[in-house]
């Protein structure tokens, strides 16, 4: 069983399983506070890859593991919320960067709503050829993405000209980098983008819900 960190009313509508990222684990600042936002509204489960719970013991870094071993470890994650959350409930599944690149990849899992993905990693920087979004452009269910305008791992020119399937929606935060940072000169701050992106996901989650 995977450790899991649940934050906001277990009694939710809606439930989100939150994926760390490559480099950072589930506790990171930015997991954390996005987490505390989105538990606002939803109830949120976050948990750690077996390659960082490793790291956590031994201090050793290490490289993610690889993503069947990555997906395998997600998907018992949803078998796990699946037992905790209310029947009606509906389930979405979110991740950070490479968290988010493992949840674009289960979109047809059953118990899924859909995915969002914060910060889509569509290329290594500075190697747009080794392109990682190809499936994006064939998958049926509600994928939201949102992207800094100027992510070296898929900059808004980059993004808009892919690919993508009807059901994927990609929202811009202004300015932003990878993790939604903006320049001190754009006149915005972090936080107000990461609230601009808990706006996005939680008004594309009600719109499926109207659908």
């Amino acid at each position: 069983m995977t450790e899991l960190l649940i934050d906001g009313e277990q009694t939710a509508t809606d439930w989100i399983i939150f994926a760390h990222g490559a480099g950072a684990d589930k506790d990171h600042e930015f997991m954390a506070d996005m987490a505390a936002r989105l538990s606002e509204h939803t109830c949120v489960v976050r948990f750690n890859f077996p390659y960082m719970d490793k790291r956590k013991v031994d201090g050793k870094k290490r490289p993610p593991d690889r993503a069947s071993a990555l997906l395998s470890c997600f998907e018992a994650v949803i078998e796990q919320v699946n037992g905790l959350r209310p029947a009606t409930s509906r389930l979405w599944l979110a991740g950070k960067s490479m968290g988010g690149r493992m949840a674009s990849h289960l979109t047809e899992n059953p118990s899924v709503s859909g995915v969002i993905c914060l910060g889509f990693p569509f290329h290594p920087p500075g190697k747009p050829e080794k392109y990682k979004g190809e499936h994006l452009a064939s998958v049926t269910r509600p994928v939201l993405i949102l992207q800094g305008e100027r992510d070296t791992f898929g900059r808004q020119e980059e993004v808009v000209s892919y690919s993508l399937s009807p059901s994927v929606e990609v929202a811009f935060l202004p300015d932003g980098d990878h993790s939604f940072k903006p320049r001190k000169a754009s006149g915005l701050t972090e936080m107000q983008n990461r609230q601009t992106a808990v706006s996005h996901l939680c008004q594309f989650i009600h719109q499926q819900g109207a659908n």
